[in-house]
């Protein structure tokens, strides 16, 4: 499906997010990759295969304690 030189990495490598956008629909949340993965803004994805990859986000940072927050007065 990729006609770019260098070629894009195929759907089943796993650096496949490398690939470039041929439909982007950022209204919608998710975008086409010319290897045929859809990839979704809350970083999951659809293989051309019908394979599901759940959410990979990095996890979320810990709150600062109580001590570290300031209060404007």
């Amino acid at each position: 499906m990729c006609t770019h030189r260098p070629t894009c990495p195929t759907a089943a490598h796993p650096d496949r997010d490398a690939a470039r956008i041929v439909v982007a629909h950022p209204e919608q949340g998710w975008s086409l990759l010319c290897n045929g993965t859809v990839v979704f803004d809350d970083t999951g994805e659809l293989l051309p295969d019908g394979e599901i990859i759940p959410p990979h986000r990095p996890l979320a940072t810990t709150p600062p304690s109580r001590g570290q927050l300031t209060v404007a007065a």
